[in-house]
């Protein structure tokens, strides 16, 4: 049997603030999606100014990333090198860049997904939060 690590409330918020922080100093209106190992949604806001749909693409992103073990990024590179067929595959809809996982000790313990600005700009949001766990 494993231990794995697990976010916990104040990990989640510590996430949240500094890809806030990294959102707000660029200037940039986004939407930021924090979830588990298993994709699920545990934090969801949107900053004033992101469009409504970010908001659902976020926490997309976020799940494909968790669900997946690995950025969405990759996903969107594959998709773009022809192989169409995982636009097809259950459960990962966020197939865009903007989507990063959350490792500990070489495990997946949750995702970081953010839309509303260029998907690099999305991935630099989300690693910025992650970066405040310190990991």
């Amino acid at each position: 049997m494993k231990t794995q690590s697990a976010l916990e409330l104040a990990d989640i918020k510590a996430i949240a603030a500094a890809a806030e922080a990294e959102a707000l100093a660029n200037q940039w209106a986004v939407s930021i999606a924090i979830v588990d190992n298993g994709g699920h949604l545990l934090w969801l806001q949107r900053l004033d100014g992101a469009a409504p749909v970010s908001a659902q693409i976020a926490p997309a992103k976020a799940q494909t990333a968790a669900i997946g073990r690995r950025e969405s990024r990759l996903y969107e590179e594959m998709i773009n090198g022809g192989r169409i067929s995982f636009l097809s595959a259950p459960g990962l809809q966020g197939l865009l860049e903007g989507g990063v996982p959350i490792l500990k000790d070489g495990q997946c313990i949750g995702a970081v997904g953010v839309s509303g600005v260029k998907s690099t700009e999305d991935a630099q949001i989300a690693r910025a939060g992650i970066a405040a766990l310190g990991l």
